[in-house]
């Protein structure tokens, strides 16, 4: 493993973190972690900047999807500063996967998030 490759898992690992924490501090913590004081995160159904933004996003999918986690699936795959990576949420309960997606995500120097352009690519019905 390269120290490049390390970066990435880094910064994805920081991202699941983000994503999954539960509790509003914990997430505002690890927002902070992962991010940018100014980064960004866009997919189809949010457009958001700064770090109250994403972490209003991330509540937003917990209240929608309560007891569910989001988890990496395959590989992290990225070159300079760019890393893209897929991802299903899960039900803590069932196991089912209704959400998946990839994300792309942009660094900055110390390896914080910049930027995310996410994809889904699995959606249930009224979503």
């Amino acid at each position: 493993m390269t120290a490049n490759t390390d970066r990435y898992e880094s910064a994805v690992a920081r991202y699941f973190e983000a994503w999954n924490a539960r509790e509003p501090e914990a997430r505002a913590k690890a927002v902070a972690a992962a991010w940018t004081t100014d980064g960004t995160y866009t997919d189809p159904l949010a457009d958001v900047g700064g770090q109250e933004g994403i972490a209003a996003v991330i509540a937003a999918a917990h209240e929608q999807f309560p007891g569910f986690a989001f988890r990496l699936t395959g590989a992290v795959d990225g070159h300079h500063d760019t890393a893209r990576f897929s991802w299903e949420l899960v039900s803590d309960t069932d196991g089912s996967a209704p959400v998946a997606g990839s994300d792309v995500i942009t660094l900055d120097t110390d390896g914080r998030i910049r930027a995310v352009l996410g994809f889904l690519d699995r959606v249930p019905a009224g979503a």
